[in-house]
């Protein structure tokens, strides 16, 4: 009977030792996979993030470009104005110096 119960110990471990075999094979396999589809979604993210900065770049430089343009408007502009009326181009000069000499000062 004692050979019996050993027989039956050495075949429980035998394939204990086989299940856990085959469960180290399974836990390496799926970190082998997700390893794979993190990789996988970390390109894709950053083709997304470039492909946002590349739009996100192109957006402000047609911003700047716009914004450069409507400055040489304005200050067009401002030189018919000053131009078409220098005493009051200097008058308005002198009363900003003024605002601003006495912003200044005052502490």
């Amino acid at each position: 009977m004692a050979q019996v119960e050993k027989s039956n110990v050495a075949e429980l471990n035998t394939d204990l030792s086989k299940q856990v075999a085959v469960l180290r094979e399974d836990i390496a396999n799926l970190t082998s996979i997700v390893a794979e589809y993190s990789k996988a979604q970390s390109a894709q993210l950053k083709s997304k993030v470039e492909e946002k900065a590349a739009d996100l770049a192109e957006t402000g430089a047609s911003a700047a470009q716009a914004a450069k343009a409507t400055a040489k408007v304005a200050y067009s502009d401002a030189e018919d104005s000053i131009r078409e009326n220098p005493a009051a181009a200097v008058g308005i000069a002198a009363g900003l110096g003024f605002l601003v000499g006495l912003l200044t000062s005052r502490r």
